[in-house]
Formats: C-alpha cells, sequence, structure tokens
C-alpha cells in the first residue's frame, strides 16, 4: 500500500457533534466534541455528570454485586465489529475475563451482515437465542427489545454509568418507554471514501477538500464525469442486492440535496421528500455511477480495494484498516464525507454495545451482566474492548490511539454526525424496503413512484409495531 498521505488535523475541542436523542422521548443534548487526538472526548459532561479520571470506569455496578465465583456457562454471538469478529482477538479478551471470572465460560459465535439476522432469529424460533449479542441499538432496541426478547440492562445504568456515557448515545440505547436494552462500547461515523490515485490522475482533487474531507454536490458531479471522461467507467455503484450497507446509500441520497429518512421524533419514514427523488433522480443520470442489483455493501468494498470502482459509499475507518492489514489496498485511500448541496454533511452513526436475550435463567442473565461490565468498565479492559472494534469510545478514555495516524485521520469526521434514527419503528421492514427500491429505480420505475411505495411500506411497518 502506498504511504498515506495525512493532513494535518484542524480538529479543535470546541467542536460539537449533533449525534441526536434516539429511541427515547427525550431531546438529546449536543454530542461532545473530539479532541485533537482520535479519541472523542467531550467538551462538556451532560447535565448530570461531572469530569471524572478514567480509574471511575472500573468500578462495578452496585446492583449487579459481581464476584468471582459466579458459575454459568453463556454464549456471546458477535456482529464482525472490527476484530470483534476476529477469534484470536476475541479469545483473548475472554481470557482476560477469565483470570478474574474463572467459572463463567463463553462460547463464541461469529456472525457477518448476511446472514446473520437469519441466525438470531432461527435462533429464536427454536428457543436457543444467545445469552448476549454484540451490536447496534436498531438490532438491540428497535427489533429485538421492541418486541420484548430482551433483557432490562437498567442496573447497568447507575448514575455513575450515566455521568461518564455521551448524553446522546444514552439515549439511543433504550426504548420509546425509557428501558435500556443496550450498554454501549463503541461508536463511529460512516463515510465514503475515494481512490486518490485514480482522482489524481483524472484530475478530479481539484473538486474536494482533502482537509476536511467535504465536498459540494455540484463538485462531487464534477469529480464523478472528470474520472468517468479519464476511462474508469463503474466511479461508483448504488449496489442494493440486500440492506448490507444500507448507511451508505441512505447517507449518500439524504445528504445530497438535504433530505431526511425520518421525521425529527423517530415516528415516521420522510424519504419522500422532494430532497431525496431530487438525489434519486440525480444518481440515476450520473455516468459512471450504475445501480446495481448483483452487489451489496461489503461486495462494494472488495469490488473498491481491487480498483473495480474509483469510490465506495460503504466505509468506515474499520473498512481501510482490515483491507489495509489484509493487503488487499495498493492505492492511497482518501475517505470523504458524502457531498451536500449545504456543504455541512451528516454522517450515519453507528453505536455498538452489548445486549442480553432474557432466556429465563438468572444466573446466565447475572453472568452476562458481569461480562458486559468487565468488557466495557473495567479500566484496562474497556480500553482494549473499544480498540478490538477499531472504533471510538462512547465515553473519554483519554488519548486511546495516540500515534494511530489512521485513526486520527477519521478522528475529524465524528463531528459530522448525524441523527441517529435507526430506531424507529418498523426498521427491518424499511432497511428491506429500501434496497427494493434502490432496485426499481435501477430497473427503470419512476423514482417519485418507487419512493412513494417505499414510505408506504415502511411507514406500515412502523403503525404495526
Amino acid at each position: 500500500m502506498k504511504k498515506r498521505k495525512f493532513m494535518a488535523l484542524a480538529l479543535s475541542c470546541v467542536m460539537v457533534c449533533s449525534l441526536a436523542a434516539c429511541g427515547s422521548k427525550d431531546t438529546g443534548t449536543s454530542q461532545p466534541a473530539p479532541e485533537p487526538a482520535p479519541a472523542p472526548a467531550p467538551a462538556e459532561k451532560t447535565d448530570d455528570g461531572a469530569d471524572s479520571d478514567s480509574s471511575a470506569d472500573s468500578q462495578t455496578p452496585a446492583d449487579t454485586a459481581a464476584d468471582a465465583s459466579q458459575a454459568a456457562d453463556i454464549t456471546l454471538w458477535t456482529y464482525p465489529v472490527g476484530n470483534w469478529g476476529d477469534s484470536e482477538t476475541v479469545n483473548s479478551m475472554i481470557s482476560n475475563f477469565n483470570a478474574v471470572y474463572p467459572d463463567i465460560h463463553v462460547t463464541v459465535e461469529y456472525l457477518d451482515y448476511t446472514n446473520g439476522d437469519d441466525q438470531i432469529n432461527t435462533a429464536i424460533e427454536g428457543k436457543q437465542a444467545p445469552d448476549l449479542v454484540l451490536e447496534g441499538p436498531e438490532r438491540l432496541v428497535a427489533n429485538w427489545g421492541a418486541k420484548g426478547l430482551m433483557v432490562d440492562l437498567g442496573d447497568l445504568w447507575t448514575d455513575e454509568a450515566k455521568s461518564l456515557i455521551y448524553d446522546s448515545v444514552q439515549s439511543a440505547c433504550k426504548s420509546n418507554d425509557g428501558v435500556f436494552y443496550e450498554y454501549p462500547l463503541c461508536m463511529t461515523a460512516h463515510t465514503m471514501a475515494v481512490n486518490r490515485d485514480i482522482f489524481e490522475a483524472a484530475g478530479a482533487l481539484q473538486y474536494l477538500d482533502e482537509t476536511t474531507g467535504t465536498w459540494t454536490t455540484e463538485n462531487f458531479q464534477k469529480a464523478v464525469q472528470a474520472v468517468y471522461d479519464y476511462g474508469q467507467q463503474n466511479v461508483g455503484a448504488v449496489y442494493c442486492s440486500g440492506q448490507g450497507g444500507d448507511q451508505g446509500t441512505r447517507a449518500l441520497i439524504n445528504n445530497l440535496y438535504g433530505g431526511t429518512f425520518t421525521n425529527a421524533e423517530h415516528t415516521e419514514y420522510t424519504a419522500n421528500s422532494e430532497e431525496n427523488i431530487k438525489a434519486l433522480e440525480l444518481l440515476k443520470s450520473m455516468d459512471g455511477i450504475n445501480f446495481d442489483a448483483s452487489i451489496a455493501g461489503g461486495d462494494e468494498v472488495n469490488m473498491f480495494c481491487n480498483g473495480t470502482f474509483a469510490m465506495a459509499f460503504c466505509w468506515n475507518a474499520t473498512q481501510e484498516k482490515n483491507n489495509a492489514d489484509q493487503g488487499n489496498i495498493n492505492f492511497d485511500v482518501l475517505p470523504m464525507a458524502f457531498p451536500t448541496e449545504s456543504g455541512e454533511p451528516q454522517l450515519c452513526g453507528g453505536i455498538w454495545g452489548f445486549g442480553i436475550f432474557d432466556n429465563g435463567d438468572p444466573a446466565k442473565i447475572a453472568a452476562a451482566k458481569t461480562f458486559i461490565d468487565f468488557m466495557a468498565n473495567d479500566e484496562k479492559q474497556a480500553v482494549e474492548s473499544v480498540k478490538a472494534s477499531n472504533f471510538w469510545p462512547v465515553k473519554d478514555l483519554g488519548n486511546i490511539y495516540d500515534g494511530d495516524a489512521l485513526m486520527s485521520e477519521y478522528a475529524k469526521f465524528i463531528p459530522y454526525m448525524g441523527d441517529y434514527y435507526q430506531v424507529v419503528g418498523g426498521w427491518a421492514e424499511a432497511r428491506t424496503a429500501w434496497w427494493n427500491m434502490l432496485q426499481q429505480v435501477g430497473s427503470g420505475t419512476d423514482v417519485k413512484t418507487a419512493v412513494e411505495e417505499f414510505v408506504t411500506t415502511a411507514n406500515a411497518a412502523a403503525s404495526a409495531q
């Protein structure tokens, strides 16, 4: 891989991320800002919090009263959240856990985003659901939690925990009626990326700001056209064979002209706005941008890394780190925010943490809570757990990525995080309807007709939940 051309970061402690509250009836406060270093530390604590050193993180919540004599066999199913999808890394962390809790035995199942949901749903139907799952609020809170399948984790959410974890993340981890179904570990902002080598050769770098990682909708069009004219026919793809990586297509379409995916209250889907219709019509008309019903997000990433595409819409720091480590990239990657007409991108954020399925066994539930507390709150282990994700902590753990140039570069995108809307009702059905809609647009269906059908389907699912 060529030596990366890192930009000097212009981050300031006074920057504010607007990761809005979601999953609750409360309105969240502004997301705390990252420090110049890559770990996003808050510029200010939430109203009920105060600055505290990291040693407080290692305290066990009083209500769980974990002790080393606990004994249980529990299962952890983990989606591929960075190296939480790597058995060697996870086994090492479990060894740390067993050094303190030797009689809690943890068996791990590694999922992917192609069929992981099907595996869990099949397990639920067969009354063999895992005890623990590592994933995000859209599954743990808005899906399985809303169906009454998850354990209330309120006893882990002590006043101390609430004072440390960013307020907006807290809001995403609880249901509309205030029940916490997730205990968070890490977060990120999803981006897109371009092949800098191709863009440079095509004369397209002039249309973007490498330092801030931003560009306008007009300059996005000019850049794509320049790369296409250079001879790269497949500049990028609106992938839509399934839901994998759909955060990229949603962010692309919402950002181009300032559209929204849901209303501010997260009770209704609004993707049929004039702005989104205009965005879809633009993408459909552009040379070099194809609607591809044969690939999903993971396929797009592979095709970007092998040079088939000059840009990827399904991207984040983990994608670059993992593919670089595996030797899949032989060009200079330039991460970018999605283009906007206003110049103010709103990136889809990701939050990952733990949830517990209620399998009716109090000993297993208690052991699972002990596991969560150790992984997320132990002073030393919390840092290791977050770094394994290749994302950023949901509370101030200090500069955990000191000296890591790649993570430093991606930290500049955290202030662009937008509304975390993935907890609206009917989310699972809406995701399916979304890629079906993109397929319809790609096959020639009138854009407005296809989008109206999507909104009707998604809102019906939201109302039924």
